[in-house]
């Protein structure tokens, strides 16, 4: 795994971890790398420095947080992850159903193109992009 700092078109800066360099610039071209701040899908890589191992031996654990923002992020992906329902590539038809009264209401988190979601909040119905994709999402 890579991890990147980012910067979208508008200046935000935030992190993304990918499987490769690859899969990062095909997820760009793609469109599917969005500005957790704004949503806007002009992303670039930002300048970083390396991160080193320290010593010989010492490999990094990618799944153990580094920083106390990380640490957040973990706990805040646990919370939702336990205590909402993952719903996929439905989530703005679900979100949009509940708001309208045709289904009960209940936690749901997953995912949206870009354009649903900015129609989804155009029209009122309450919805937040989560900093961090869920762990149930298909590969």
């Amino acid at each position: 795994m890579i991890r990147y700092s980012l910067r979208c078109d508008q200046g935000h800066e935030f992190d993304g971890w990918f499987r490769s360099s690859d899969g990062f610039e095909s997820m760009r071209a793609a469109g599917q790398i969005g500005c957790t701040h704004c949503g806007s899908v002009k992303v670039d890589k930002a300048l970083m420095a390396p991160r080193v191992a320290q010593g010989r031996d010492a490999a990094p654990d990618l799944h153990s947080p580094r920083d106390p923002r990380e640490a957040a992020l973990e706990r805040l992906r646990q919370h939702v992850e336990a205590n909402s329902d993952y719903v996929g590539m439905s989530f703005a038809a679900e979100a949009r159903a509940m708001h309208a009264g045709e289904k009960p209401e209940r936690a749901i988190h997953g995912e949206a193109r870009f354009e649903d979601a900015r129609k989804l909040i155009e029209d009122g119905i309450p919805v937040a992009p989560l900093p961090f994709r869920s762990r149930h999402r298909a590969n």
